[in-house]
């Protein structure tokens, strides 16, 4: 039977309820902070599944509530594109 420690919270990045308690003790206020530290919610969801167990361990270890943890920040993904893209242009 497995520790709670190793309960795996963000399943896309492999990423266990220690290693998120263990970002919280060095300092991790908001979900961005234990995303930086632990890359939970970096996976293919984008933190839409981890997100939340994530604010709601920082709210307990932190004494907070749940409505004062700072949410991480969403950024669409990036890829490089051709200028001509942005320019609305056809090939020559």
């Amino acid at each position: 039977m497995a520790k709670d420690e190793d309960i795996v919270v963000c399943r896309c990045e492999e990423v266990n309820q220690w290693e998120i308690l263990q970002a919280i003790e060095d300092g991790a206020r908001t979900v961005s902070g234990v995303k930086r530290r632990t890359r939970a919610g970096m996976g293919l969801c984008q933190g839409r599944i981890c997100e939340k167990f994530v604010a709601k361990m920082i709210a307990t270890e932190t004494n907070q509530s749940i409505e004062e943890v700072v949410p991480a920040t969403h950024r669409p993904p990036v890829r490089p594109i051709e200028l001509r893209i942005l320019a609305n242009e056809e090939d020559e």
